[in-house]
């Protein structure tokens, strides 16, 4: 009897030390925006990922600042309009091998714009693709039409990207967008 207490013991004594701790260390909040990342796996089947708010920064292009920014903007325009818009970045299409085909998915599949309306806008570039397609439902594609949007992609937001200031590109485009689709 006295054998197995002192095997318990020792049992017992074996496996605490044998337990690792670690010490957290306090720091400073980190002022940077949390990164936001996604790897195929997260995505599931459908390989697109879930909008959560107005502006989904997944590459982590903008400040925490352009991105309050961008999101105040669309929502006093969704207040004043009922028109929806999103802006995405993103560093993957996944499974996709199509970009504009994957923007026209993720728009389709987080149900930009009202669903009987169809009143909804996308905006989904990629900096490390060096993508961006502008995605229009039903009912805006009669006032932005592909000739408007491939406009204001190719005359505003595009030059603003080449010279790697990628919040003047999307805020500069929505701000055109916004005052053609009123």
């Amino acid at each position: 009897m006295k054998k197995s207490i002192f095997k318990l013991i020792f049992i017992v004594f074996l496996t605490i030390c044998s337990c690792k701790t670690t010490q957290i260390e306090k720091t400073e909040p980190n002022s940077e925006p949390t990164k936001v990342e996604f790897t195929q796996f997260d995505l599931g089947a459908i390989d697109l990922p879930k909008l959560k708010r107005q502006v989904n920064d997944f590459e982590s292009v903008f400040t925490v600042e352009q991105l309050e920014k961008l999101t105040l903007k669309i929502r006093e325009f969704e207040k004043k309009t009922a028109n929806q818009i999103a802006i995405v970045s993103i560093e993957s299409i996944g499974k996709y091998t199509d970009f504009d085909k994957f923007a026209i998915d993720l728009s389709n599949y987080n149900g930009i714009g009202l669903k009987e309306k169809d009143i909804g806008l996308s905006i989904v570039f990629s900096k490390s693709l060096r993508k961006i397609r502008i995605s229009t439902g039903i009912g805006t594609e009669n006032i932005l039409t592909d000739e408007i949007c491939k406009q204001i992609i190719d005359q505003t937001i595009i030059p603003e990207f080449r010279n790697g200031d990628y919040y003047s590109g999307i805020e500069k485009g929505l701000t055109e967008l916004i005052a053609k689709w009123k």
